[in-house]
């Protein structure tokens, strides 16, 4: 597939993205920013991305009130850069540092992510919406076409069962994190610790576990996300 030099380009996404017929179907938010926002109109090009690697240069056809219509005219296709590696991330006291540390991840090229619930965080509700529109709006502030992915789990017991080696980030380790330290072939699970610590029997509770170091300093924990996500 031809690549596509991303510069200056206005980017939006849709799912609804028909290869038969060749037409994207745009709407919500979406739309109305294409319409009401950027004032687009029938024949204009813009792109848009699937959010699975594709970006697609159109032109609109149709519109309506809710909804945009574009002909595909180009695709474009980009490699997802760290399939292999999950950031798994606590639930953080301050709603505004944790959706930073996944805004700053996303523009950075992660797109896995597990959100988990340790003993010492603070107990909230996620909302995955929320999270969401956040990556949606970071991708493509980004110009990047892979839209992250994000699972909730209850404990980090259960991280267990999520295949790869993780790797915890301890100050008390002696070899400090690099990309060089990753595999291509094998799958990673990056653990960062709540604001509180881990609890002695969730760490017990890793197997397959090694520990790294980011920083002389202690870091926050949003901080040593993007940290870590700088580096690869």
């Amino acid at each position: 597939m031809e690549s596509l030099i991303l510069s200056d380009i206005e980017l939006y996404y849709s799912k609804l993205v028909d290869l038969k017929s060749g037409l994207i179907t745009i709407k919500g938010e979406e739309s109305n920013h294409i319409l009401n926002v950027m004032r687009h109109g029938t024949n204009d090009e813009i792109y848009i991305t699937n959010g699975a690697g594709k970006i697609f240069k159109s032109q609109i056809v149709a519109t309506s009130k809710k909804n945009v219509i574009s002909k595909i005219q180009k695709e474009y296709s980009y490699e997802e850069k760290f399939p292999n590696i999950i950031f798994c991330i606590p639930r953080l006291r301050s709603a505004e540092r944790f959706e930073f540390a996944f805004e700053k991840c996303t523009e950075l090229g992660v797109t896995n992510f597990i959100i988990y619930q340790a003993k010492r965080s603070v107990p909230k509700k996620v909302n995955l919406v929320r999270v969401e529109k956040i990556l949606v709006a970071a991708m493509k502030q980004s110009l990047l076409s892979w839209l992250p992915k994000v699972k909730y789990i209850n404990s980090l017991k259960e991280l267990n069962l999520t295949k790869g080696e993780k790797i915890i980030f301890e100050q008390d380790s002696e070899v400090y994190f690099s990309r060089e330290l990753l595999k291509p072939d094998m799958n990673y699970l990056l653990i960062f610790g709540p604001e509180g610590d881990f609890a002695p029997d969730e760490l017990n509770s890793l197997t397959s576990s090694v520990k790294y170091k980011l920083a002389e300093n202690r870091l926050r924990t949003e901080t040593a996300i993007i940290k870590a996500a700088s580096l690869l």
